[in-house]
């Protein structure tokens, strides 16, 4: 599972400016894996093991006298206090940089650590499970630089292709995750034991340590829920029918989901001034093989079938994007789905220092002019200087003046 991951240089550039580097992201999407293999040199302590638990906690201030640098910590969240101490570590020796590198897989607590204690004085990268050419080990396709850098339209027409479209159908099917992602094409078996495991897991450690008080039924049968609701608008007072719960549990649950980076919740884009806007919450499963697992897909011909395939569809293409942004050194960086009252819809907005880009996703290969209508409207309204569909097509077209059509293998 040595795979290189399109993280690493951005992670490299960042120990250089800071003096630390938090790796953030769902369990068993690869941090560690990352972390030891970019820093082969470095001391590694995991804060799950109860050796270096105890080691660190028992004195952090006599701990890091010694190990003032070069250390990997190794989910971090699991010792809040840490982040309080560290802040004191790194003051007496600021302009020192890339002394140490953690990881976490919980938001709540490894981010209430960083913004309270150690602002200023760390990077945070969010990682992922695989993105689509990192499992098949291509490069990071140039589409994310040319985006960021404001080259315009022209420059992504010349794009070549990342992986095969065979390729790109398998890591949407069966997810990123990289232990399953490798071993999924030889043993099916395996994949569905893992998810299982997976997913029992993250119910039983990281839900039940991080909210003890948390109706831990409750939750599993929310997540079975919610598995009809990825890709679309929510219905919040629907879901807390079902379920017999609040709204506000609703909310609290969808928050909770969406800061153990299983789920991403996408704000609507609100700055159109000229048209009203639908404002209900929006979100999916990340990773699209804990979708279909909990939907109990088996393969592409019965993904293809399913009424979730659109919707599944366009939550993976949203995320490749995502990642693949965030590969940049770019900041600022805010992403959205718009819909105004009259139906108008752009599934993900873009917006950082190089302007907006509305991006429209369709599962199909053929495009029909009425597909481009809510991308026509968003460029008319806002200015945006032009859009971009992606779907399953052969290769890059131009259907409008300002619309440029990419196919999901080439992201």
């Amino acid at each position: 599972m040595d795979r290189k991951r399109d993280l690493e240089d951005k992670i490299a550039a960042l120990l250089k400016l800071f003096p630390a580097v938090a790796v953030i992201g769902a369990r068993q999407c690869g941090k560690s894996t990352l972390a030891r293999k970019l820093l082969p040199d470095w001391r590694y302590y995991d804060l799950e093991n109860p050796n270096d638990y105890q080691l660190i906690s028992s004195d952090p201030v006599a701990f890091f006298s010694i190990n003032s640098g070069r250390v990997i910590i190794h989910e971090a969240q699991q010792y809040p206090e840490l982040f309080r101490v560290l802040r004191g570590v790194i003051d007496a020796d600021r302009n020192r940089k890339g002394r140490f590198l953690l990881t976490g897989s919980s938001s709540p607590e490894i981010g209430k650590g960083i913004t309270e204690s150690l602002a200023g004085r760390i990077a945070t990268v969010e990682m992922w499970p695989f993105k689509q050419g990192e499992l098949f080990q291509r490069p990071l396709s140039p589409l994310y630089d040319a985006i960021v850098s404001n080259r315009g339209m022209q420059a992504l027409t010349d794009l070549s292709s990342t992986v095969t479209p065979e390729q790109s159908a398998r890591v949407w099917l069966r997810g990123g995750f990289p232990e399953p992602a490798i071993h999924a094409a030889a043993d099916h078996a395996y994949y569905k034991l893992w998810m299982d495991n997976y997913i029992r897991d993250y119910i039983a450690r990281d839900i039940r340590s991080l909210f003890p008080r948390l109706n831990i039924n409750n939750f599993r049968r929310f997540l079975l829920l919610l598995a009809q609701f990825s890709g679309h608008q929510l219905n919040m007072s629907e879901m807390a029918r079902s379920l017999e719960v609040s709204v506000s549990t609703i909310k609290d649950y969808l928050d909770i989901i969406h800061q153990t980076f299983v789920w991403r919740n996408l704000p609507p884009y609100e700055k159109n001034s000229l048209k009203k806007i639908q404002k209900a919450a929006k979100g999916f499963f990340r990773d699209q093989g804990i979708l279909h697992y909990l939907l109990r897909i088996a393969d592409l011909d019965a993904l293809l079938l399913h009424p979730v395939a659109g919707h599944s569809f366009e939550s993976f293409v949203t995320e490749e994007i995502i990642r693949g942004l965030h590969c940049t050194m770019e900041t600022g960086l805010e992403f959205f789905y718009y819909r105004t009252v009259d139906k108008s819809e752009v599934d993900l907005v873009v917006e950082g220092f190089f302007g907006l880009l509305p991006i429209e996703i369709k599962l199909n290969s053929a495009l029909k002019q009425q597909d481009l209508r809510g991308l026509k409207n968003f460029i008319h309204d806002t200015g945006a200087p032009f859009g971009i569909v992606v779907n399953r097509a052969a290769s890059i077209q131009q259907p409008a003046e300002n619309i440029v059509q990419i196919p999901v293998h080439y992201l």
